[in-house]
């Protein structure tokens, strides 16, 4: 050992994932509070900073860490550009301080300080040698002049005391038997569409007029304005590659298809290409770039699925072979998760002899659509590829473009689920698909919102997908898909929802939870304007959405008192507390139900006696009211749900309003 070792100890950093392996994850324009713990023996005096710098800068940013007690600091530092941060925490023991520290309790008793105050000249002769600014020396200069010029210790006591002084000195401590933390952690700065956004989800091939025929990218064009209209952000896109012949499934996932069936879009592959080639069917590349310029003139941006699964038909059986599995009779193995059985599509073997051809060329597939214009990857079935291919992609493509996001479609255990996420994933689907009763939708929402999984996982609340048709809508009727709307776009700031949702489509195949006549196996035209729509009250909601910031964020999410099971009463508000919203939603889709609910009057900043006014924003009424406690009634035929938006009220306003 050649070096004092630091005797102080800093521990418990955090927020940290897995020990540092993972990032956490953060949006653009937020602050990263860092907190830890920091212990030296004895009495001195500790000062810490928090530093920071983008990945792959050299220069470190310092940010001021706070003492709470007990040992405790915290701090943050801004998050300004959409990239990758490295941070950590440094700290030392401030001499000076100390020294002033312990001089004024000896002034206190009236105790001798003479050898005090040469301790503390010493201190600031020794400090000059670290100065940087020219400014800062001669401070130090004159103070050391001054001290040795003066008449007795009652000035310079005075002197050294001094407020300019202590600010220079605090600047040029010696940080020489300091201690860093041993890790350099990382937050992932997305942008702030990776936490909020309205998607909708649509087969490309069934957005046309002919049954019998696959729709052009033309036909999507068209759909655009109409969907934007409702107020979604994102509309994302089925596959759109070529798909095999082989196998290929017919309607309802029949095992044959018959002439002129177009097989599912997840077998892709096939002579017209694959993963970057488009259908021939939908059009041409340039047809497809137009459809992307043209969402993005209207302010959309268009998400692209990817499976990484291959039809037999795929280029690649023929171009590498050897990346597939084959089983001991010599045919390839294809996809089954008993009793499903998918023999229209085989997967490239991740962890074989040739898994570093294989890792690099879906990375190039994604790279390709990236300059296509897609910023905006829904991954399907993550969970059955490794994880370590996972951390590793994301980070290739980040790197080079942050701006991608990343949804993970990931139905799977919940632990695997958890670490996808940590792995990168931008956004995960979750189980709110199956969480209808009070007590689930609490329980699992406040685990989502105020648990620790809150510094790696975004939850993306799908109504329903291609793949799932929940028994709640296949029953409920018109009222459950306007529950289910009001629920997943108010309770996460990211939610989806499937064409057909806004048609209240429920035929389902009996005994499960598969569409009938799905159109992931066949051509389907759709009435858009089919009578029992709900595009009305989706669109109320997404405006409500758009125009109140609290519901733009997740972790604000609290749930309040109702005296009935079967009304859910919460509410989201702004940190500035510009901007509040309650919900109250009729969970059953059948009956009528009344309730009292209880408003959080001291978060509200309100004492029991004040008024405050309440606009129901998807009826327009406002309310003056008083206390806590007030009572509704929600019929799920004609209002399932009501929003509240907290107006601040005083007697002006009143007095105003009324001449």
């Amino acid at each position: 050992m050649t070096d004092m070792p630091s005797s102080i100890i800093i521990a418990n950093v955090q927020p940290q994932l897995d020990c540092g392996r993972y990032p956490v994850k953060r949006e653009v324009g937020d602050d990263l509070e860092v907190s830890a713990d920091i212990v030296k023996e004895g009495h001195d005096v500790i000062a810490a900073v928090l530093k920071y710098r983008e990945a792959g800068a050299s220069a470190w940013h310092e940010a001021a860490l706070q003492h709470l007690g007990n040992d405790q600091w915290r701090g943050r530092f801004p998050l300004t550009r959409n990239t990758r941060y490295v941070y950590t925490v440094e700290a030392w023991t401030d001499h000076f301080e100390t020294w002033r520290q312990n001089i004024s309790k000896c002034i206190a008793v009236r105790q001798d300080v003479a050898l005090e105050l040469r301790e503390g000249r010493q201190l600031i002769l020794d400090s000059i040698a670290r100065v940087t600014e020219v400014q800062d020396r001669q401070l130090l200069q004159r103070a050391m002049a001054a001290f040795d010029a003066a008449h007795d210790d009652t000035e310079r006591t005075e002197l050294l005391l001094g407020d300019n002084l202590r600010r220079a000195m605090g600047r040029y401590t010696d940080r020489s038997l300091g201690t860093t933390f041993s890790q350099e952690l990382e937050v992932v700065a997305d942008r702030v569409a990776a936490r909020y956004a309205a998607w909708y989800e649509m087969f490309p091939r069934s957005q046309g007029s002919n049954p019998n025929a696959s729709a052009t990218f033309l036909d999507c064009e068209r759909r655009l304005p109409e969907i934007r209209s409702m107020g979604f952000d994102v509309v994302y896109l089925a596959p759109i590659h070529p798909i095999g012949v082989t196998h290929r499934k017919g309607p309802n996932n029949s095992a044959h298809a018959a002439p002129g069936d177009p097989g599912s879009p997840y077998a892709i592959g096939s002579k017209d290409g694959g993963h970057t080639a488009i259908h021939p069917a939908l059009g041409t590349l340039e047809d497809f770039q137009r459809f992307v310029r043209r969402a993005a003139q209207l302010d959309m941006e268009v998400a692209l699925d990817i499976a990484l699964q291959c039809s037999p038909d795929h280029p690649y059986l023929k171009a590498h072979p050897e990346w597939f599995v084959y089983r001991p009779d010599g045919s390839i193995r294809y996809v089954e998760n008993p009793p499903k059985k998918y023999q229209d599509i085989v997967s490239v073997d991740f962890t074989g002899p040739h898994w570093q051809a294989i890792w690099h060329e879906w990375r190039d597939v994604i790279f390709f659509w990236v300059t296509q214009g897609i910023r905006t990857f829904r991954i399907d079935n993550p969970h059955t590829k490794p994880i370590s291919f996972w951390a590793w992609l994301i980070r290739e493509v980040q790197d080079v473009r942050p701006d991608v996001i990343f949804l993970a479609e990931a139905f799977t255990r919940p632990k695997l689920l958890h670490a996808l996420a940590k792995a990168g994933f931008s956004q995960s689907y979750t189980y709110f698909t199956w969480r209808n009763f009070k007590h689930e939708l609490i329980g699992y929402l406040t685990e989502l919102t105020q648990g620790p999984d809150c510094d790696y996982l975004r939850p993306h609340f799908f109504t329903n997908t291609p793949d799932i048709l929940p028994e709640f809508l296949q029953t409920g009727g018109r009222a459950a898909f306007q529950i289910r709307l009001v629920l997943a776009a108010t309770l996460s700031s990211l939610y989806g929802i499937y064409n057909g949702f806004e048609l209240c489509e429920a035929r389902a195949i009996p005994d499960s939870e598969e569409y009938l006549d799905s159109e992931k196996y066949q051509y389907k035209v759709w009435d858009w304007d089919r009578p029992g729509h709900i595009k009305d009250f989706i669109t109320a909601i997404n405006h409500i959405r758009r125009n109140n910031p609290a519901l733009h964020e997740l972790h604000n999410l609290r749930f309040y008192p109702a005296d009935d099971d079967n009304v859910l009463f919460y509410g989201k508000g702004t940190l500035d507390g510009k901007n509040t919203v309650f919900i109250a939603v009729n969970l059953d889709p059948f009956e009528v139900h009344q309730a009292t609910i209880e408003f959080p009057l001291a978060e509200m900043g309100l004492a029991a006696d004040k008024a405050f006014q309440i606009e129901e924003l998807l009826s327009g009424r406002k309310h003056l009211w008083r206390g806590a406690r007030h009572r509704i009634e929600l019929d799920p035929q004609t209002n399932p749900a009501m929003i509240f938006r907290l107006t601040r009220w005083t007697y002006r306003e009143y007095v105003d309003t009324c001449f």
